[in-house]
């Protein structure tokens, strides 16, 4: 009788222990998983609180093509980034020499071991390789690519540092008074500045001055060496009257646009400076474009915009300093995160 109860009192101590070793794993592991949950949701409050934090200046500018009115502003002289928007000047000296004969469409231009190095997007290219000309300037156009616009730069400048100098200079020539170059591409520079005045000035300059090279912004895809490379400008094709022109990106630019707009008579030029994303970017220069269409000339009587001396290289403008930035400065590129000026893929997008 006493060995019964006994067996009976061990069998009920370690059923109890049993159970509180099975009660003690579930609230283990139920605070384990609500600890995982709880780092998730900091996770994803964080993340959530960098992207709304993300704040870069934010400037617009439409402008009448064939009048030369300005129909819609919003901070258009604050000093900003232009990122890949810097790619317009390069091909506009580009085509300078393409219309002046001194270089062709399919001259062959050398790939440097600098070139290669650039940061993407790119096209890829070696050092010792050639670029044909009509190349690297569709590369421009859609991937943005910054080894071909170096390339570019050196073939026409000899080095990249001359060839910004040279189109800071070809910027103050056309008026842009705010803009500084510091390199080919657009790779951040916390010297390299425009405003959205300037950036309508040039969009409206490059059209005017060189109709038959100005038709490769409309460029919806590219084929190169196996590879099929698509404008990142979405509005191509999408909006009735898009003909181009560029977008760019950086941090510390956040998402620009230049677009220009022909629907029946009119000519509209737009630009978006520092939107907060690819997309909002895109829907507020659609917004912009509707709003203001029905305001423009449909004659056009504004004078081409012309250059105080053509031959540029040759000009004897100071070279620029930085402007003084003042209280609407950009925001300032802090670290290589920022290291493209054009978005590719996941890590950055257009």
């Amino acid at each position: 009788m006493l060995r019964t109860t006994f067996a009976s009192s061990r069998v009920l101590r370690v059923g109890v222990l049993g159970l509180i070793t099975f009660t003690t794993a579930i609230l283990i592991s139920s605070e384990s998983a609500e600890a995982r949950r709880s780092r998730h949701r900091h996770h994803v409050r964080s993340h959530q609180v960098d992207r709304d934090s993300y704040s870069p200046q934010f400037s617009s500018i439409i402008v009448d093509g064939n009048s030369g009115s300005v129909l819609a502003s919003n901070n258009p002289d604050g000093l900003r980034h232009p990122a890949s928007l810097t790619k317009i000047m390069t091909l506009y000296l580009l085509f300078e020499r393409l219309e002046a004969g001194r270089m062709k469409l399919d001259t062959e231009m050398q790939v440097s071991e600098h070139a290669s190095e650039q940061s993407p997007t790119k096209l890829g290219l070696r050092p010792g390789q050639t670029i044909r000309v009509e190349d690297a300037i569709k590369g421009l156009v859609t991937r943005s690519a910054n080894d071909a616009a170096v390339v570019i730069a050196e073939a026409i400048g000899g080095d990249e540092d001359d060839f910004a100098k040279m189109m800071t200079r070809k910027a103050r020539s056309l008026g842009m008074s705010k803009t500084v170059y510091r390199n080919a591409s657009g790779l951040p520079n916390d010297e390299q500045v425009t405003t959205a005045r300037d950036q309508a000035t040039l969009g409206r300059a490059i059209q005017d001055r060189f109709p038959r090279y100005y038709r490769y912004f409309s460029t919806t895809v590219f084929n190169y060496r196996g590879q099929s490379i698509r404008n990142h400008n979405h509005l191509l094709g999408k909006v009735e009257g898009i003909d181009g022109i560029k977008t760019g990106y950086t941090r510390a630019s956040g998402f620009n646009l230049v677009s220009s707009m022909r629907r029946g008579n009119r000519h509209l030029i737009g630009v978006v400076l520092g939107g907060r994303s690819g997309g909002s970017r895109d829907a507020i220069m659609r917004s912009l474009l509707a709003e203001n269409l029905e305001k423009g000339a449909t004659i056009r009587t504004a004078a081409a915009i012309t250059e105080k001396n053509v031959a540029d290289g040759n000009t004897n403008i100071a070279e620029a300093d930085t402007p003084s930035r003042g209280n609407d400065q950009p925001a300032q590129v802090t670290s290589g995160a920022a290291a493209s000026a054009e978005p590719a893929m996941a890590a950055l997008t257009p």
